[in-house]
This record gives structure tokens, sequence and C-alpha cells, in this order.
């Protein structure tokens, strides 16, 4: 991994063809700050799953669509050092499309993502019922290390901040970094606070962690959202329930500095260690 202020550099500029759709493809390499918990040489979904978002969003991108659903599936080890992201349009249309981008790295394809689009409208606020407020706002919440627990470079990057009702099993609280997702590049508020979601899966634990305790990583990712977020902190309302047979599912809302925006879901494949 390089040492750098960013997670991610790119290392070439971005190429598109057109054959009978445009194909984005971009090169980058990992930093230190990428770093994941469960391996050392492996990177966090966190922010990998932020610059497949960047990427997707500079795709034939279109100022009259906004961003509804975001899903990945991790298929392989997110292996540190040099990426590469495809990324094409495999439903256009003029009002609905959907955008996929593959993720290869240490020689094999290890991420799918896939976004909805849909045409940006303009409702009247007064026919739309209240959206969920279940999380304190950032500014009444405390400064918490216990993120810190976990090893790696991402975590290093993050800073928390919890609500009185923060339990195990039941997360309540902010996450912010202050961290570059692209060197040099400005991202939106949609990919920088997406560089932050997968952290739902381990800010309030129901089984301790590490040797002797249990791992938990998550096989995929999926987001729902009902607006395009904005500012630096995300906020978790989370729950998680495991079974018997080694299953979990992580369920989190997600906020902004203006409220909630949308939920997100990740399964979890849950081990004990020896």
């Amino acid at each position: 991994m390089t040492d750098d202020t960013a997670y991610f550099r790119r290392t070439a500029p971005a190429d598109t063809h057109t054959s009978e759709t445009a194909t984005r493809v971009s090169l980058f390499e990992s930093t230190r700050h990428a770093q994941g918990t469960w391996q050392e040489d492996e990177l966090h979904m966190a922010p990998v799953s932020g610059l497949v978002v960047a990427e997707l969003e500079a795709h034939e991108k279109r100022d009259d669509f906004v961003t509804g659903r975001l899903s990945f599936d991790i298929l392989g080890k997110l292996h540190e050092g040099k990426q590469r992201v495809t990324t094409r349009t495999i439903r256009p249309g003029r009002t609905i499309e959907l955008v996929e981008s593959t993720l290869e790295s240490g020689g094999r394809t290890v991420l799918r993502a896939r976004a909805w689009r849909l045409q940006r409208q303009k409702l009247d606020p007064e026919a739309i019922l209240p959206l969920p407020s279940n999380l304190t706002p950032v500014e009444e919440c405390v400064a918490d290390d216990r993120l810190q627990q976990w090893p790696g470079g991402f975590i290093a990057s993050v800073q928390t901040r919890v609500a009185h009702d923060h339990a195990a099993g039941h997360g309540r609280g902010w996450i912010a970094s202050g961290v570059e997702l692209i060197a040099g590049e400005t991202t939106s508020s949609l990919a920088s606070l997406m560089a932050l979601a997968d952290t739902a899966n381990g800010v309030a634990p129901v089984l301790p962690a590490g040797k002797g305790g249990y791992v938990f990583p998550n096989v995929d990712l999926t987001l729902h959202l009902v607006r395009e977020p904005v500012g630096a902190w995300l906020g978790l309302a989370t729950s998680t329930v495991v079974g018997s047979e080694g299953l979990g599912i992580n369920s989190a809302e997600l906020y902004d500095e203006r409220g909630f925006f949308g939920r997100s879901e990740q399964l979890q494949t849950v081990r004990p260690v020896p």
C-alpha cells in the first residue's frame, strides 16, 4: 500500500470507449488508509464501496437523475494495491437506468456493484409523510473510541460519536473521515458517505469479536435512498440479529445533517475464532 492522505490515488486517466454502449475504465492504487480489519493485506469494504460509487456517478453523468439503490456483492478478497474499476450502462432509459461497476484486484473480479438511477422529480412536500427520526443529532452525541477496537488503517482514519442509547446489537451514532476518497479529486457527498456505510456492520456487534470470539464479515451491502445525502457526517441507527446457523443480518437507517435519507442491509457470515 502507498502512504498517502487519501484512500485511493488514480494511476491513469479514466478511459471511456464506446461500442454498443459506453464503458469507463479507471485504474487506482490503494493506500494504508483503506486497510481492512480482518486481514492485514486486504481492503475495508467501506472505502472500496465509496470508490465504486464515485465511478458509478462519473459514468455518463446526468444531472436530471438521482441514485435510488446501490447494491454490492463481494465476490472475493478485496486485495490491497492496484484496482481496476470498469463501469457500463446495462439498462439505458429516458427515466430509469441501471449502471454496473466491477472491481478487479489481485488478478480477479472481487466486487460487483449496481446502481438504479431514476429521473429526478419535484413532488409536493405537503403530500409526503414525515420521514423517520430515530437518531440523536450529531451535536448532541459524545466522542467515542469503541470503534478503535478494530485494527486496520481505515478504522484508524475515522472518528465516531455515539448517542446515549447505543448498545450491543443496537448502534446509535455518527461517523466521519477527514481522509480524501480519491487523491486530488472532489467527490460527492453520496460517494463520501457511502465510503463509511459499510461500518454499520461493526459499530455495535452482538457477539464479541476477535480471538476467542467471532468474526462476522458481510458478503453484500444494499442501500435504498430517498434523496441525495449532504455533508461529512454519516448517522447510523443500526440493529443486528444473529441466527443459530451462522447467519447474521445488519440493518441500518441512514442519516445526514438534514435527517433520514435511506436504509442499508448486510448479510453476515458469523464464525467462531479458536
